[in-house]
């Protein structure tokens, strides 16, 4: 098909040097092409600021992976049972992902900055909450009463609200990095520095809870102080929300969109449309015979900003419609909820796995949670970035940003001879995962908590390269104008995948409690468990699961109408 000259060109495309798109994104179109200096200084260092509030907003939002650092006091402290704990590390968790696709939606739309001001509040007001009722709730048990009554149910609405905050600070800040850079070389590397900043934010945070906002127990053990810690984390991330309501924007937004336009046209996929229906068949100002929608997109019109908002709109709800339709987006969904799941779950309840290493009579040799939550967060954040680097120096690139059609538009800038597919990093690592896993459900670590880092290293690290490639692979087939639509949708099935192996996790943890000995003589209930009762079969099952998922990533990519057949450049 022979790309249409510019006489060709649909209404919509020949506005571009009128139209704007100030209005929708907090003035966020300045041309980073315009030939004057001081503007393209300007742009520049808009992009940077942005680049420096997402990295610094994801390593704070990074406070939602340390709840391992905590969960096991709310057992011991407020006597929550292991299910009350994994139903709060669920909900948390499902308040997280559930709401990502509207919240991807509104940040496509709407722009960044508005997200991250509602982050704050969210935020703010949850870790406040908590802090609040865990404090209320050792009053209450102090006092010879159960707090878990009384702060139970607020507890759960209270990380809801961190849930659903976090989502939006984490999302506005990865989703501002792949549309301001979402060309170069290292586009993927610059993607994945917020999602890398995101996993170190664990490793940070865990390290101030239990080494600045600690409290020493009686036998000179040290624990965080839940309460001092909610309180710090309510302050710092209301604060950083409210800055990033002003600095996180999507610069040169209007070329982006134009861009996109003139890709989906060359391609042929806006033929019959009947926006684009309308060619250059009339003399400017002049109206066709078309329906009210395309008449709405007349460059002609006075309101050029209306016009731009309703382009805008248009496009990405049809990459939205193209990427729900598309099958191999099915089978990727369905494979990365079966590999990201049990990592997932094995972080929300690790303290409580490290828990059952050892029976009470050696419990003086168990190993730090805190230690394993700063090898997770450490082991992913570097599995991150190597992942996003070996993406940008080894995998082939299409040469836009936009959604691949199989064009020649999308054919890979050659830079190098040999390449290898994100596709084989990505199984690569949902493989190190499975590692992990299987370590630990045959036992091998039982008894011997100076062998755990293997576990805890190795989900760490493919946890965390499988979560960076995901989406870097979204953008480089999909595009990143849609960005938040598209990567909110997958989003979905962590929250799944936490929720039913946190479910299965719990009924074999509480399983094994109900036949092991009582901790103390004459106890009615014994809430803990030891011994490989405990979590075995349900870490085979989860080594079974990733691998499974692996191959349905293999098919979206080799099987029949996959990315390799109809010439995706991943």
């Amino acid at each position: 098909m022979a790309t249409p000259s510019n006489s060709d060109q649909s209404p919509l495309l020949r506005s571009r040097s009128s139209s704007t798109l100030g209005s929708l994104s907090s003035h966020t179109s300045i041309s980073d092409a315009s030939p004057n200096l001081k503007l393209r200084h300007k742009t520049r260092a808009l992009r940077a600021v942005a680049f420096v509030v997402s990295i610094i907003g994801a390593l704070c939002a990074g406070s939602i992976t340390v709840f391992s650092l905590y969960g096991h006091l709310f057992q011991s402290r407020l006597h929550y049972s292991q299910f009350q704990i994994n139903g709060i590390a669920s909900v948390m968790s499902l308040s997280m992902y559930i709401p990502v696709p509207m919240i991807g939606y509104a940040c496509d739309r709407v722009g960044p900055g508005p997200l991250s001001f509602l982050a704050s509040i969210l935020l703010g007001g949850g870790y406040g909450l908590a802090a609040g009722l865990y404090h209320k709730g050792l009053e209450e048990v102090e006092n010879g009463g159960k707090g878990v009554k009384t702060t139970f149910p607020p507890m759960v609405f209270a990380f809801v609200a961190i849930g659903v905050g976090t989502s939006c600070m984490y999302l506005s800040a990865i989703t501002t990095c792949a549309k301001n850079f979402g060309q170069g070389k290292y586009r993927g590397l610059m993607l994945v520095a917020p999602i890398a900043s995101f996993g170190l934010g664990g490793m940070v945070l865990s390290q101030i809870g239990s080494r600045i906002l600690y409290e020493t127990q009686p036998d000179g053990a040290r624990d965080v102080n839940v309460f001092h810690f909610f309180l710090f984390l309510c302050i710092v991330l209301a604060i950083l929300g409210l800055i990033g309501t002003f600095s996180l924007r999507v610069v040169d937004e209007e070329d982006l969109i134009d861009g996109a336009v003139e890709e989906l046209e060359r391609s042929g996929l806006l033929e019959g449309s009947e926006v684009f229906r309308r060619r250059a068949h009339r003399e400017y100002g002049a109206i066709d015979d078309i329906d009210d929608d395309a008449g709405a997109m007349d460059p002609a019109r006075d309101d050029e900003d209306d016009n731009a908002r309703l382009k805008k709109a248009w496009l990405l709800n049809a990459e939205t419609r193209r990427f729900l339709s598309d099958h191999t987006m099915w089978w990727f969904g369905i494979g990365f909820w079966l590999i990201i799941g049990p990592g997932e779950a094995f972080i929300n309840n690790l303290g409580t796995v490290v828990g059952t290493l050892y029976s009470p009579s050696t419990r003086s040799n168990e190993t730090s949670v805190a230690t394993h939550v700063s090898i997770m967060a450490a082991v992913s954040t570097v599995a991150r970035l190597l992942a996003a680097s070996l993406s940008d120096l080894l995998s082939p690139s299409p040469h836009s940003q936009h959604i691949q059609t199989g064009f020649p538009t999308s054919l890979p800038e050659l830079r190098q001879k040999m390449t290898i597919s994100r596709v084989v990093i990505f199984i690569a690592a949902a493989i190190i995962l499975s590692i992990g896993t299987l370590v630990l459900a045959s036992g091998a670590v039982q008894e011997h908590g100076e062998r755990f880092w293997i576990v805890s290293g190795a989900i760490g690290a493919g946890y965390g390269a499988v979560f960076s490639l995901t989406p870097i692979i979204v953008t480089m087939i999909w595009g990143v104008e849609n960005f938040g639509t598209n990567f909110g949708i997958l989003a979905l099935t962590p929250a799944l995948g936490s929720t039913m192996w946190g479910l299965i996790y719990s009924a074999e943890y509480q399983a094994g409690a109900r036949n092991s000995p009582s901790l103390a003589e004459g106890a009615d209930e014994d809430v803990f468990c030891y011994g490989t009762r405990c979590y075995s079969s349900t870490f085979w099952a989860m080594t079974i699961s990733i691998w499974i998922g692996a191959v349905m990533v293999l098919w979206a990519w080799k099987g029949r109408s996959g990315w390799s057949k109809r010439g995706i450049v991943i």
